[in-house]
């Protein structure tokens, strides 16, 4: 294993389409696939980490998102990545379903995720860690776990670029998307 790569869903490995509820609308962005086939077959872990606060906020249901969930993997399947995790957080402070109402340690940029897949991955301590994602609460995360991190220009990317420079959080890169993110983390890697 060279190295563990944290990676956003949607914006980041599909497209942005807001609150995604309809299975029909999970679009593969373009390079994805390619640049996780690349990770994988280099010895990269691939976890996939998604604040879906859209279960709180009463956009999508359980069953949507299951549904959602398994397009997703299947897409990927499809193309021949498979994940090595996928967690999703449905919990917001600010919700309207009472069960998923609630401020938690697993909504982004809070650790809880990330750390669960280390720990049910067995991932050593000293193995190199990478978050990509297109919005600074992931390079938050990325940076509290001790990640190189990536922003991608996809999805929420280029407007969360200046947010991240107003309050002094700065990811270790930035790419256009994944393609280029791929090729940064395998350069990275190699120095290891």
């Amino acid at each position: 294993m060279r190295g563990i790569v944290f990676l956003d869903r949607d914006g980041t490995l599909i497209e942005e389409v807001g609150y995604l509820r309809d299975p029909a609308e999970v679009r593969i962005l373009p390079g994805a696939a390619e640049a996780l086939r690349l990770l994988s077959r280099e010895g990269f872990l691939l976890a996939v980490v998604s604040n879906q606060a859209g279960l709180a906020k009463g956009k999508i249901t359980g069953e949507e998102m299951e549904a959602v969930h398994r397009k997703f993997v299947d897409a990927f399947e499809r193309e021949g990545v498979v994940f090595d995790a996928v967690e999703y957080c449905p919990h917001h402070p600010e919700g309207v379903v009472d069960r998923y109402r609630r401020a938690c340690d697993c909504r982004k940029p809070a650790t809880g995720m990330a750390g669960e897949i280390l720990r049910r991955l067995r991932v050593p301590e000293s193995c190199p860690r990478f978050l990509v994602g297109d919005k600074m609460s992931d390079v938050s995360m990325g940076i509290r776990i001790g990640a190189s991190t990536v922003l991608v220009g996809t999805g929420y990317g280029n407007e969360e670029k200046s947010v991240g420079e107003r309050s002094g959080i700065s990811p270790d890169a930035y790419f256009p998307g994944m393609r280029e993110a791929a090729g940064w983390i395998l350069q990275q890697g190699s120095k290891s």
